[in-house]
């Protein structure tokens, strides 16, 4: 009797059956639900008259007629360079500010004020002055991606630096670590999950920044598109740049989350999300 009650409570214990979403791969989830809301919309869509909407089929249509043409990959290129020369220029400059306002107390408050003013004002209220300043060109449309997108950055950097616990700091300090050994080799890796949080936002408002600024300045690229389609009422051919879009943010978005993963491996294991 003995024996049976000693074997019974080494038994391991049963593992609890996980729920069936659990064990499906996150890249089905994501296509099932796209496939189900494009299902539903060419359902739907087809009964809505098409001056107001459209449907994923002539939205593919149209987007084989324009790329045909060479319209869209005309249109996508110049729409591009501003964005990408834009972002860049905010990482550059929004990265390192965010640090400085978060470390040092006296840019903190010098300086983290204008960061907190400007990032809650409509800065596209700004943008005609953004002309008088630098045309109808090239470099209006930087200078609106780069002021939309910097201050994300900025902001979710500062944070980052706040957040490090100050015990850290202190075992530096204790080993008699320089101010800028403190910087690189403690402070910045602890800020790195928040420096990717603000690089992500921005990649949202560097989109937005970059189609009002093809509204309001030179009618070009992806904007241009939305905007002639607008005026002609072909709803369906100012869906095509409206997803572009949506993906080139999704596609962006996911290579910054892939840059965090190689810049900072140990914020997955420690992150209490779902996997």
């Amino acid at each position: 009797m003995q024996d049976a009650i000693e074997t019974d409570s080494a038994a391991p214990p049963r593992r609890k059956a996980r729920p069936i979403l659990t064990r499906v791969p996150n890249p089905v989830i994501s296509l099932v639900s796209v496939v189900l809301v494009v299902a539903l919309w060419e359902i739907f869509g087809r009964g809505v008259n098409p001056l107001f909407a459209s449907y994923p089929s002539a939205i593919f249509a149209e987007a084989v007629r324009l790329a045909a043409s060479g319209r869209l990959l005309s249109a996508f290129l110049d729409s591009m360079q501003p964005l990408i020369a834009g972002y860049l220029l905010a990482v550059v400059v929004g990265i390192p500010l965010g640090l400085v306002v978060g470390r040092y107390r006296w840019a903190e408050f010098g300086i983290g004020i204008y960061v907190t003013a400007f990032y809650s004002m409509p800065l596209v209220a700004l943008i005609p002055l953004f002309v008088l300043w630098f045309g109808l060109g090239f470099a209006v449309k930087v200078a609106i991606v780069f002021v939309l997108a910097i201050f994300p950055i900025t902001i979710n950097a500062w944070a980052g630096v706040k957040a490090v616990p100050k015990t850290l700091i202190e075992v530096g300090t204790s080993f008699v670590a320089s101010d800028a050994t403190i910087l690189w080799k403690i402070i910045v890796p602890a800020t790195l999950p928040y420096i990717v949080a603000g690089l992500r936002l921005a990649v949202g408002r560097a989109i937005i920044a970059m189609v009002v600024a093809e509204f309001f300045t030179a009618i070009s690229g992806l904007g241009g598109i939305i905007l002639k389609a607008g005026d002609d009422f072909d709803t369906a051919r100012m869906f095509v740049p409206v997803f572009i879009l949506m993906a080139l943010g999704v596609g962006l978005t996911a290579l910054v989350g892939w840059l965090e993963a190689r810049l900072a491996p140990w914020q997955r294991e420690i992150s209490g999300g779902e996997k």
